[in-house]
């Protein structure tokens, strides 16, 4: 009984910024990575940004320099900070994370069910 449910998309106009946020539920011992993707209609899904369990994080090429992941691990939570939004940037933003539950040997990858970001021009 795992959750991840994503916030923060919406509308907004190219040049200006969002924060995406996900937030983890259940009975989580550990959590390791955590990561946005998105997908655009009719493209295949992107991996927009990974933070490790250490604060490490990498981006795609696309969002370097505008998208900022973070984590609040005493709230399960990650999130994605986005500046300069682009009109190509609109797509449904999902977060996953590799999640060790109580009762459970190792982790597992989880996913939210995603929330939309449209940036107008």
């Amino acid at each position: 009984q795992v959750q991840l449910v994503e916030s923060g998309g919406g509308l907004v106009q190219a040049g200006g910024s969002l924060r995406l946020s996900c937030a983890a539920s259940g009975t989580i011992f550990s959590i390791g990575a955590m990561r946005w993707y998105r997908q655009a209609p009719g493209k295949q899904r992107e991996l927009v940004a990974t933070i490790s369990s250490g604060g490490s994080s990498n981006y795609a090429d696309s969002v370097k320099g505008r998208f900022t992941i973070s984590r609040d691990n005493a709230k399960s939570t990650v999130f994605l900070q986005m500046n300069s939004l682009k009109p190509e940037d609109t797509a449904v933003y999902s977060c996953n994370a590799d999640l060790w539950l109580r009762g459970f040997d190792s982790y597992s990858g989880y996913w939210g069910q995603g929330t939309q970001v449209t940036v107008s021009s």
